[in-house]
């Protein structure tokens, strides 16, 4: 599938800043395509691991629903979003994802995600993420997006100032 190109290409943040910004946020925007043709956005938490987003949820609701109807998804994140009212600009930096959501079935591939989802939020406590699963595991539905395509964005002004990450 081609993907459209940015039209501010020297804007554009490579795939390493990608990665970092996915990484090092805690959370985004999910955009599922929802009932009657509405996009839906909703802000969840997320792990970036392997060039792939995993996601918890509850088992039922219009997130879900809609999953199940269409798998193409995006997944925004802002990383800066800094106000310069006397410049009338904003510095920001973002990246949005874009690819197919499924809703993750093998035991094994879960409770993989569930780990790498409840370490991301709770490092170091192994005793504490053992326990939260044996209570909610089997109650919780975990996600996988496979991105397929990732454009990441900053403020001219961002750029100007610094040198990219390769």
């Amino acid at each position: 599938m081609e993907f459209r190109k940015m039209r501010r290409f020297r804007q554009q943040l490579s795939k390493p800043e990608c990665d970092h910004i996915l990484s090092n946020a805690t959370s985004g925007t999910l955009a599922v395509l929802g009932d009657n043709g509405y996009p839906y956005a909703v802000p969840i938490s997320h792990v970036y691991a392997d060039d792939k987003l995993y996601f918890h949820s509850a088992i039922t609701g219009h997130k879900v629903d809609a999953i199940r109807q269409c798998d193409k998804a995006s997944f925004c994140v802002i990383a800066a979003d800094d106000v310069h009212p006397s410049e009338f600009t904003t510095y920001f930096k973002s990246v949005i994802a874009f690819g197919r959501i499924h809703i993750i079935e093998t035991e094994g591939e879960r409770l993989h995600a569930a780990r790498l989802l409840g370490e991301r939020f709770n490092p170091g406590d192994a005793d504490g993420l053992k326990k939260e699963l044996n209570r909610f595991f089997s109650h919780m539905l975990l996600l996988r997006m496979d991105i397929e395509h990732i454009s990441g964005k900053e403020a001219i002004e961002l750029r100007k100032k610094r040198k990219p990450l390769e």
